[in-house]
């Protein structure tokens, strides 16, 4: 697990953008571009869990494969408990 003191730096970081465009700047300077993917992926698995589709709908619909999905639905239901 991260350290929460980093965690808590990170936040803090992204939450000092004044601007959506600044947030995004933030984010682009943090991440790589594949990173950056995956986590806008995630969301959209998220989401899309959320409103019921399947997940191998998802998976097509998304690109991403089968176990990222399910990685996703974990990963949502750990954090609904």
């Amino acid at each position: 697990m991260n350290d929460p003191k980093h965690l808590s730096e990170l936040l803090e970081h992204l939450l000092a953008a004044d601007s959506e465009a600044e947030l995004s700047s933030r984010l682009q300077a943090l991440l790589t571009p594949t990173e950056l993917s995956e986590i806008c992926n995630r969301l959209q698995i998220f989401r899309r869990l959320e409103e019921g589709v399947p997940q191998r709908q998802i998976a097509e619909s998304l690109g991403v494969g089968i176990a990222t999905v399910t990685r996703g639905s974990r990963a949502l239901k750990n954090r609904t408990k």
